[in-house]
């Protein structure tokens, strides 16, 4: 008999290990294939004109170093979910308490996984091709939405969710507002992938706001969904093992579009599905996230309505860099708050809900 916190750390470890084989293979056909953008810098910055300043901190490298490294991680995390449901029906025995694909708990999460996975690559191949930039935003932001659309109709349709977690005052009824809630919520999150920039950042955030959640499901008893959780952040630390300074490739949009649409319905489903509080808690959790978000909305409203930039870049990372921070001192300080930030969000979390 395995233990609870066996089934959520051997399935981390095996997508670790996965991650960390894969590695150099994907790097070999990456760099084979000259798999980085044609033409660097963004062109157009946000709300109009260029960006000159985020152009000269990160233009030479950006065609230079590979796109798709996310492949490593949503990769990972399949073959590790993949290859224990299979040996967990034609072998049976621990592998079967291993398994964590779950009806009830972790096919949703999965099946953004793959959806984020699948429409980021698409995007990512057209950068790398065509040079163009790759899908438009409104095309991204229709996947993501129409994803976080069927999740909520199958939350409060097939599983009776109409509520979300509040600390300390239990479940709050949306009744069917819960539905344009919850796709608010997952295009919100999709939006801080963003943070994805700087070497080793948003390997390091994503892998620590994976853990938490993780933690907050394995104390609910959701083992399953905390089992999806960990492999997913193990996944993470095999990319952030060659995503530190320099990075051997960047996560790019198949990473980011994976993770936060894995992340939004991982936290609803943390949620009151598991009698918690994980919705609300996600600004705490993820707030380097939002914080890439608001930044970002907060620098347009700035130049539309006074005529100059709150900030010298936006999102507010580059900003630290423009201003003359190291990239390692970002990254390494954003790492240090999202700990501090997680833990408080796992404490409130847990607390909230009388646990």
């Amino acid at each position: 008999m395995i233990g609870a916190a066996a089934r959520v750390l051997i399935p981390s470890a095996i997508s670790f290990a996965f991650g960390i084989i894969l590695a150099p293979l994907l790097a070999h056909y990456l760099y084979k294939f000259h798999a980085w953008k044609k033409r660097g810098g963004k062109g157009n910055g946000i709300g109009g004109g260029g960006t000159p300043i985020f152009d000269s901190l990160h233009k030479e490298r950006e065609v230079s170093t590979p796109r798709m490294g996310g492949i490593l991680i949503w990769v990972s995390t399949l073959i590790t979910a993949l290859g224990l449901w299979g040996l967990g029906i034609f072998v049976g025995g621990p592998f079967a308490q291993l398994s964590f694909i779950d009806r009830s708990q972790t096919w949703l999460p999965l099946t953004a996984l793959v959806v984020g996975a699948l429409g980021g690559l698409f995007d990512d191949v057209l950068e790398v091709r065509e040079g163009n930039g790759g899908l438009r935003l409104r095309t991204r932001l229709l996947i993501v939405g129409l994803m976080g659309l069927f999740a909520a109709w199958w939350f409060y349709t097939k599983l009776g969710v109409s509520s979300v977690g509040v600390p300390f005052n239990g479940p709050l009824d949306l009744h069917v507002f819960f539905i344009p809630f919850f796709v608010l919520v997952t295009l919100a999150t999709y939006a801080g992938g963003t943070i994805d920039g700087i070497d080793g950042l948003s390997g390091g955030v994503f892998s620590i706001i994976f853990m938490i959640y993780s933690s907050i499901a394995f104390v609910q008893g959701q083992f399953t969904l905390a089992a999806f959780a960990a492999t997913v952040a193990g996944a993470i630390l095999a990319f952030l093992w060659f995503n530190i300074p320099p990075a051997r490739f960047y996560m790019s949009e198949t990473g980011s579009m994976a993770l936060t649409l894995a992340l939004a319905i991982t936290a609803f489903s943390a949620d009151a599905v598991g009698g918690g509080v994980g919705v609300l808690m996600l600004p705490i959790i993820a707030f380097p996230l939002f914080a890439t978000v608001i930044t970002t909305l907060l620098q347009v409203f700035w130049k539309r309505y006074f005529g100059r930039k709150l900030f010298r870049i936006a999102p507010i990372h580059h900003h630290f860099e423009a201003i003359g921070w190291p990239p390692a001192k970002v990254t390494m300080r954003y790492w240090v708050m999202t700990i501090i930030l997680g833990v408080l969000g796992l404490s409130l979390a847990l607390l909230g809900a009388g646990r």
